[in-house]
């Protein structure tokens, strides 16, 4: 069965993945004489940097999610799709999804990482990530419903583990994730649960390596780790976590630490697609791709963004795995299909590093730009500024602003909300879908 797509004689060019890099991509396209299926699992781009907002309740998930359909509603030569994407044929140019098979001319793989658990099942089955606003909206829940649980329980061991959070992983992710606790702790919590002791409730970050935030600059690094202590985090700089068992997190120098919640913010690993070549891998899992793109051994298989392993003599092990690389890397690819549509020279991708940014807390921020370096109060509305304008729609836009502004002028937030899924119906779902499937 064929996807049902309109056969219009142009070229077709089928992006998989409406993230930073795929929906930068399509954006780019709409200006040429082709045609572009954007196939994505999820009818929403979703703004990845303010995850940590949504499961701390201080944004609402539609402020950072925008409609696919919304952004081409004018662009006649966009097609979407909401489905998944089960294999390639490289073969007979096709894409095997669950609405059918869609036929391409070239193909762009721009589908992102997921969070990596280096092989530690018991860390994978019973913490946290935080790599999709799903993931974030089930972190509020548990974090929330914790909460609800410890005002009844009589035990205060068992107590303070219910209230207590381990966050692993000191990038930017662990690092803003840690400080909102903290300042929630100290500002929000108290407010809701007066019955509760907030002195009991720690907040553990750990990072292996000897700083957080160790992309960034040794100045940025010494700043947010003095922030971070200073809202009481409790930091464990070279140590690990090696084992969590749903109360107890264990680390590599056999302590046991008590909280009932751990955030996995340690690490990525690029997804997969099958019907690649084992060969087009790095060892790091990535696609390894030449300075246009294009996925080692195929000449039609393009990939951007964290997927894609692009080396050059400044990066030998690729270009980091942030929005700003995709986005660039979506920007030139679109030029350079129109140029080999048209059998002319391409651009070899050359990547601009914009700086990097991360909020720890209220007046608290750092920023690393490529003539600039600054922390505190400055840095934080510089960061607040940047994110506002990098959100999809006008509307968004100002949703986000007011949360902001309400939660600076109130120290509070309106959004501490625990939506639980309906059981019932996914299971009736479920047992339809498998009558479906059971069906001659």
């Amino acid at each position: 069965m064929f996807a049902n797509l309109p056969e219009t004689g142009q070229k077709r060019i089928v992006i998989v993945g409406a993230g930073f890099g795929g929906l930068t991509l399509a954006q780019k396209l709409a200006r040429y004489d082709v045609q572009v299926v954007l196939v994505d699992k999820n009818n929403y781009h979703q703004f990845q940097p303010l995850f940590y907002q949504v499961a701390m309740a201080g944004l609402e998930p539609s402020a950072i999610s925008f409609p696919i359909r919304k952004i081409f509603q004018k662009q006649k030569n966009i097609h979407v799709r909401i489905t998944a994407v089960n294999r390639i044929d490289t073969q007979i140019k096709q894409l095997k999804t669950d609405i059918g098979v869609i036929n391409y001319d070239y193909l762009v793989l721009a589908i992102g990482a997921d969070t990596n658990y280096y092989g530690m099942e018991n860390i994978e089955k019973n913490g946290i990530p935080m790599k999709s606003i799903s993931e974030a909206i089930y972190l509020r829940n548990r974090v929330l419903q914790n909460f609800e649980d410890a005002l009844s329980e009589p035990d205060e061991e068992e107590k303070e583990g219910m209230m207590s959070v381990v966050v692993v992983g000191g990038g930017p992710t662990g690092v803003e994730l840690s400080g909102t606790l903290a300042e929630m702790r100290k500002m929000i919590l108290p407010k809701d649960y007066p019955e509760l002791d907030f002195e009991r409730m720690k907040i553990y970050l750990f990072q292996s390596g000897d700083r957080v935030l160790p992309t960034m600059s040794d100045q940025a690094a010494d700043k947010g780790g003095k922030y971070l202590e200073e809202l009481g985090v409790d930091l464990r700089l070279g140590e690990r976590v090696v084992d969590f068992d749903g109360r107890y997190a264990i680390t590599n120098k056999g302590d046991r630490i008590r909280a009932n919640n751990l955030v996995w913010a340690a690490g990525i690993k690029s997804n997969r697609i099958e019907g690649l070549a084992d060969e087009a891998y790095s060892r790091s899992g990535r696609l390894q791709v030449d300075g246009i793109s294009c996925v080692q051994g195929y000449t039609d298989v393009f990939a951007i963004g964290d997927m894609a392993e692009m080396v050059s003599e400044e990066y030998p092990r690729g270009h980091p795995q942030l929005a700003q690389a995709a986005i660039q890397q979506g920007e030139l690819l679109a030029e350079n299909l129109f140029q080999l549509i048209k059998g002319e020279p391409t651009e070899n991708f050359e990547y601009k590093d914009l700086g990097s940014m991360a909020t720890i807390g209220r007046n608290l921020a750092v920023v690393d730009l490529p003539f600039w370096r600054f922390q505190g109060a400055f840095a934080w509305y510089v960061w607040m500024f940047v994110h506002l304008m990098a959100i999809l729609g006008a509307k968004n836009k100002l949703m986000v602003l007011i949360n902001w502004v309400w939660s600076y002028i109130t120290y509070d937030q309106s959004l501490r909300l625990i939506i639980k899924p309906n059981w019932r119906i996914l299971n009736r779902k479920s047992e339809k879908k498998e009558e479906i499937e059971a069906e001659p």
